[in-house]
């Protein structure tokens, strides 16, 4: 099967796409009781397991997943053998959803971790999409955003590529005119400044908003809120 053979599972709410880096399994079930559908990304179908749920669908070349007949007889798996994309780029291309969360794609591996960065800024043009570790969440943003940040709250914006900012407000930093870079100046640990934060770049150059992984279910709420608009 290749890229344009790959069938497209359409979803109307959010997903959670799940690699085999860390997961946190409290994690994977409170986002199950709250409508996230789970898709196992190769081996990542084993951490769903192992949290005692059920993946909607397993993506991926398969080399990594256990007792592939098993989740056969449980679950749709959708064998994509091509060598060119990662799991998380199968999973991706494989499905829609207004909101996409990916768990699991950093940690253990350094350049798994790189790899998902790398898709995320391929896809964040067209899906609105969040990275999720064991302390952050990290939301790939197109444009601009506003959003509300208390005093002294982390917040941490990273360039994936060059990318000039044309103003800010509510930041203890303020990026009025600022230009980032990876190899340059970048915006980890800024600071909210208990107003409302609003970030303005000059133009639609994917970047990351990093905040603490508690505040997961807020980003997902303004995700699926400007996918509506």
């Amino acid at each position: 099967m290749t890229t344009a053979d790959a069938p497209i599972l359409a979803f109307e709410g959010p997903i959670a796409i799940v690699g085999g880096g860390a997961v946190d399994p409290g994690l994977l079930v409170a986002l199950h009781r709250r409508g996230v559908v789970l898709i196992g990304a190769d081996g990542g179908a084993d951490a769903i397991g192992a949290a005692g749920l059920v993946p909607a669908a397993i993506i991926g070349d398969l080399d990594s997943l256990q007792d592939r007949s098993g989740w056969e007889r449980r679950t749709r798996v959708i064998h994509i053998p091509e060598q060119i994309t990662t799991d998380f780029q199968k999973a991706l291309y494989s499905t829609k959803a207004p909101v996409t969360l990916a768990l699991g794609m950093t940690g253990r591996r350094l350049d798994h971790t790189l790899a998902a960065l790398s898709a995320v800024l391929q896809y964040a043009p067209q899906r609105r999409l969040l990275l999720v570790d064991e302390v952050d969440v990290a939301l790939a943003v197109v444009g601009s955003i506003s959003f509300e940040a208390g005093r002294r709250e982390r917040v941490s914006i990273h360039p994936l590529v060059p990318i000039r900012f044309e103003r800010s407000s509510g930041l203890f930093y303020p990026m009025d005119g600022l230009r980032l870079e990876p190899g340059g100046l970048i915006g980890t640990s800024n600071e909210g400044n208990g107003e409302r934060v609003e970030i303005v770049p000059a133009d639609d150059t994917p970047w990351l908003l990093i905040l603490a992984k508690e505040r997961l279910w807020d980003l997902v709420q303004a995700s699926r809120s400007a996918a509506r608009a």
